[in-house]
């Protein structure tokens, strides 16, 4: 059965029809204040945007969730939880300073930021899911102990799940660090015949994996494998692309675990859990990344479900269908109809995490997509 996405586009020329109002009306079509009982304790899951990043969801517009959310009855807060590698959000004092300066606060969002995963991201719940890799996951504490989420997510691309929205929300942003460190079970190396030895790698790996050594008289890095926890930072930062690791091998399990760990984000509210996904400011990269590439396609609307793989299908198909821009990153599949994701980074497996989304139950890749 085809699940309903709900979809607005961004054309605007009176009052009612600005992003704001269709956001509302959005959630109202949805059914997401369906989700939510009289005083429900609502965990609103957004990105709050690594320091140097522009392209994260604005903060108006997940105001417009909060009060629809308020409005239903129900007690949201602001939350996100903290990242593995070093950088604005590692711990909650850095994470909330961080969203702070992005525009998310009490002041401006009438509500209050609970990093969920607890100061050092030890704040953990156990959730069962009998998976192919996983018997239980590693939720952050107070997602898990929240009545209902709604996930609002930025679509874009990422350099090793190709494609971030709903179900890479879910996953690696409900997770605590160590569950985070159970989805990277790739290794990264170091081609020494590219590598410059300039040290960004060493720079911002978070465990010390990534050193210099000296060979033949020049610097060159090196990972260690023992300590390498697969956060991908350096092979975001390596400036000649020296990083690697085996795609045919490692991306497969990879997408697997990340899409089994979104199942048990879903599982963690008893599924009582919207989605809301921004088709704007589509970069390459994900708002982790300390900077915001050019979009590869136009900016396409606003979707709402209570699916996440229908609606991360949908923005998937939404974005193909759009002409691409040669002034980005995208160095080929421009034309619209083409998959953009796979001409940004051909080596992913982008569409693994709908297939096997689908696989596990966590739902449908069929949709129908309703305009409003």
């Amino acid at each position: 059965m085809a699940s309903p996405v709900y979809f607005a586009d961004l054309r605007a020329r009176r009052f009612k029809d600005n992003k704001i109002s269709k956001i509302g009306r959005l959630f109202d079509k949805a059914g997401l204040a369906g989700l939510l009982n009289p005083n429900s304790l609502v965990a609103v899951k957004v990105h709050f945007g690594e320091i140097g990043n522009d392209t994260f969801t604005s903060p108006v517009l997940v105001r417009r969730i909060v009060d629809k959310v308020r409005e239903a009855g129900g007690k949201p807060f602001l939350t996100d939880t903290n990242t593995l590698y070093s950088g604005g959000r590692k711990n909650s004092v850095d994470h909330i300073a961080t969203a702070i300066s992005h525009g998310f606060s009490f002041a401006t969002m009438n509500v209050p930021i609970i990093i969920a995963d607890g100061l050092k991201s030890t704040h953990c719940a156990h959730i069962p899911i009998k998976g192919k890799w996983f018997e239980t996951v590693k939720i952050a504490g107070d997602i898990a102990a929240s009545h209902a989420m709604i996930a609002v997510s930025h679509v874009k691309g990422h350099e090793l799940a190709g494609f971030g929205g709903a179900i890479k929300n879910l996953a690696m942003g409900c997770a605590t660090a160590q569950g985070k460190k159970e989805q990277h079970s790739a290794r990264f190396f170091v081609d020494e015949e590219t590598c410059i030895g300039c040290g960004k790698c060493q720079e911002v790996c978070p465990e010390g994996a990534a050193t210099l050594v000296e060979k033949d008289g020049e610097q060159k890095a090196t990972i260690d494998k023992e300590l390498c926890i697969g956060c991908g930072e350096c092979l975001a930062q390596c400036p000649e692309k020296s990083i690697d690791l085996d795609w045919r091998t490692d991306i497969g399990p990879f997408m697997e675990r990340m899409t089994e760990y979104a199942l048990g984000a879903f599982k963690s509210v008893s599924g009582r859990a919207g989605f809301i996904n921004l088709l704007m400011n589509i970069t390459p990269d994900c708002d982790c990344i300390p900077w915001s590439d050019a979009p590869i396609v136009p900016d396409v609307g606003i979707l709402a479900s209570l699916d996440p793989v229908a609606i991360d299908q949908a923005s998937w198909d939404l974005v193909n269908q759009q002409a691409g821009n040669p002034q980005s990153l995208l160095s080929k599949n421009l034309a619209p109809g083409e998959a953009k994701i796979p001409g940004l980074w051909s080596y992913t497996q982008a569409d693994l995490q709908l297939s096997y989304g689908e696989q596990i139950g966590l739902g449908s890749r069929k949709y129908e997509l309703v305009k409003i």
